[in-house]
């Protein structure tokens, strides 16, 4: 059951930051005429972003097949605080804007966080 919360979350961390990638072209043609600096710092976020949950989705599925011993149990304490500061930091900026992939952030790094907090205590 553990192994299978674990690549869940990670699969779908793993979809949303391909998603979020992506969509990068567009979010950033959204913005209209900005400075070319403007428009690589928008860039480096969105990015920033996809690259930290291709990491903790990384992370999850180490620890799915490697097992949970003490520091896998760390590593998946970590993550789920990770994921719920983001989805905290969503609430507060995306989620405050009308366009529903910006509202999907917190239920998703919410939803995976306890994906996460379940495979923990089922291991």
């Amino acid at each position: 059951m553990t192994t299978a919360l674990l690549i869940a979350s990670a699969l779908v961390l793993a979809g949303w930051a391909i998603a979020h990638a992506l969509a990068t072209r567009g979010v950033v043609a959204g913005f209209g005429e900005i400075s070319p600096d403007n428009r690589r710092v928008v860039v480096m976020e969105w990015l920033n972003e996809s690259i930290l949950l291709l990491f903790i989705s990384a992370l999850l599925l180490a620890v799915a097949l490697l097992g949970v011993d003490t520091t896998g149990s760390w590593v998946l304490v970590v993550c789920a605080i990770t994921l719920n500061a983001m989805s905290v930091l969503s609430l507060f900026t995306g989620f405050r804007i009308n366009f529903l992939p910006y509202r999907l952030c917190p239920p998703i790094f919410t939803g995976t966080s306890l994906l996460v907090i379940a495979a923990l205590l089922a291991a």
